[in-house]
């Protein structure tokens, strides 16, 4: 199902190496992005639920802080390159998805709907994206982060969606979870429609 989402999206590109500003921004904006899942997904797994869904959060969750640290380490060290201040959402999407899944319903249903349909795809699109872009020559080390980064979240996808349809046992779930995917889908089709969470360095500013 995971290797569903390995497939070229924005047809034409080819790749092209990144400024150090404009790589530093790429890896600022996944730094943020998986910090802010590992405090959503940890505070999560301390909510009162199914055992199984409670296990899962607190692992992902310790996932998503590796990651973070991950994309830190990506960043530039240099005297005059703030690093805090380059962590960050790339673009309008990001930040407006990641408040509406954290505003979801206390309910795991719309929970796990909202992290593996909606978030959790569009961090593995953009990833795709930027494993297809990244030039070899210049981009090795990041390659290296995207290829354990995408791997880990290919398998919390599986465990997760698993989770979701064991949970979705009649109309009142299968509403809860089409109900919080279409409020996340909404907020993303607000802001442009476009492929993963963040655009490409290049596209800011269209």
């Amino acid at each position: 199902m995971a290797d569903a989402l390995h497939v070229a999206v924005g047809g034409g590109e080819s790749p092209a190496p990144l400024t150090l500003e404009e790589s530093a921004a790429l890896a600022g904006a996944y730094r943020w992005a998986e910090d802010r899942l590992f405090r959503l997904t940890g505070t999560w797994a301390a909510d009162p639920g199914p055992p199984a869904v409670g296990v899962h959060l607190d692992e992902v969750s310790g996932h998503h802080a590796w990651h973070a640290q991950l994309w830190a380490d990506r960043l530039p060290v240099l005297d005059w390159f703030d690093q805090d201040a380059a962590t960050g959402p790339l673009g309008p999407t990001a930040g407006p998805v990641l408040d509406a899944l954290a505003a979801l319903p206390a309910d795991p249903v719309a929970r796990l709907a909202g992290l593996y349909r909606v978030v959790v795809p569009r961090l593995l699109v953009g990833y795709d994206r930027h494993l297809r872009l990244a030039a070899p020559a210049t981009d090795g080390p990041a390659v290296r982060a995207l290829q354990l980064v995408r791997r880990d979240h290919a398998d919390s996808w599986r465990t997760g969606e698993a989770l979701l349809q064991g949970l979705v046992a009649g109309p009142t779930e299968a509403s809860t979870a089409a109900a919080a995917q279409r409020d996340l889908e909404a907020v993303l089709a607000d802001r442009g429609g476009r492929p993963g969470l963040f655009p490409w360095p290049t596209e800011l500013g269209r």
